[in-house]
């Protein structure tokens, strides 16, 4: 009996010290409490979305979903070769393009109007808190923090793994003008030696004129948050960036709902829609969308071009690697919007009509 509760002490002291680590965050304090309560989005000691979105499906249990997840693994959720990658300077783009760089997941560049903006970047090589889970593919990781000078702005989306990862966030934080960033995460950044200066948090429908020609609108997503054990205690945020007279909505991870088209009717058109299309599971639609309900998003938000992310560099669902790229390429043809297929790390001028930049790489 003495060992069995020595066992337990140890497991429970173990635990402690491993999620008390600083890349684990900080819940918000009393003070950060007291604005994150006036939220509209905050009810019952957590943020909810707007519409009730229960973690799975229904007639799904735990059981059955770690069951397929774990046990009845596909055996092509990752590739059996390096997957195609490029490289290209960051430093000798033309300033005078408007460029996209996608690295993989849901880590992109954006550079606009001569304005440089940087979306939940990963460069660790994993999407955990450990450096041997959720590894990326071989071939994913050529970009590191070292290839960006300045960055006008870093956009968070949320603070999952594979969207914040603490490596990358202060390796780049003297390179960073201003951090933008969804309520409560700001607790976060400031736990991690960030000012209040340093960034921008957002609730929903809070906009922020970044600088003369710079808008940025925090919108909804139907997702969820956490980086420990307690959830929703900082919000997740999709973005319409305008720059001058472009616009380019930043989804974020998001389950489908109403949200999409009325950010269309809001917003009338994007230039660029970026919307997630990986990691899906009819086990958990609610919170990440499938292929089919990416192409209706798309068209919802009246997208001219439309990049998928959320696939090709880590393993975070049961369905094979190259899936979403596959079905959301086949549910694109003749629709309005143009569908774009880069290869990871390609400079992609996305708004130059004499290249489709879709190509079936994989």
């Amino acid at each position: 009996m003495g060992i069995f509760v020595t066992v337990i002490i140890v497991c429970i002291s173990g635990t402690f010290l491993f999620m008390n680590q600083a890349q684990f965050g900080k819940l918000p304090n009393r003070k950060q409490m007291e604005r994150i309560k006036q939220s509209k989005n905050w009810r019952d000691g957590a943020f909810q979305n707007l519409h009730p979105t229960p973690d799975l499906t229904e007639g799904v249990t735990y059981y059955k979903a770690f069951k397929e997840f774990l046990i009845n693994r596909n055996e092509y959720v990752k590739p059996n070769v390096n997957i195609p990658s490029t490289k290209v300077d960051l430093t000798q783009l033309p300033k005078e393009k408007d460029v996209l760089i996608w690295f993989g997941h849901s880590s992109y560049f954006l550079q606009l109007q001569g304005k440089t903006i940087l979306v939940d970047p990963v460069f660790c090589g994993h999407a955990s808190p450990v450096s041997f889970i959720t590894k990326a593919f071989s071939g994913t990781d050529n970009y590191s923090v070292t290839d960006f000078e300045r960055i006008d702005y870093l956009i968070i989306t949320h603070d999952h793994w594979d969207h914040l990862d603490y490596e990358t966030i202060l390796a780049l934080k003297s390179k960073v003008k201003t951090f933008i960033c969804p309520l409560g995460v700001g607790a976060h950044l400031l736990h991690w030696g960030f000012t209040s200066e340093d960034f921008i948090e957002k609730d929903w429908y809070e906009s922020s004129q970044l600088d003369n020609e710079t808008k940025i609108t925090a919108l909804p997503a139907r997702h969820f948050s956490g980086r420990g054990f307690k959830r929703n205690q900082s919000l997740w945020n999709s973005y319409a960036l305008e720059i001058k007279d472009k616009k380019i909505y930043i989804g974020g991870d998001s389950g489908y709902d109403t949200h999409f088209k009325q950010i269309g009717e809001q917003f009338n058109s994007f230039d660029l829609v970026i919307l997630e299309n990986g990691q899906y599971d009819k086990n958990w639609k609610y919170i990440h969308m499938l292929p089919e309900e990416v192409v209706q998003a798309a068209e919802d938000l009246n997208a001219k071009h439309l990049l998928t992310v959320h696939s090709s560099k880590f393993a975070l669902a049961n369905h094979a690697w190259q899936e979403p790229l596959e079905r959301v390429t086949h549910l694109s043809k003749d629709k309005a919007f143009r569908l774009l297929t880069p290869i990871i790390g390609e400079s992609v001028f996305f708004l130059d009509s004499t290249h489709n930049y879709q190509i079936k790489w994989w």
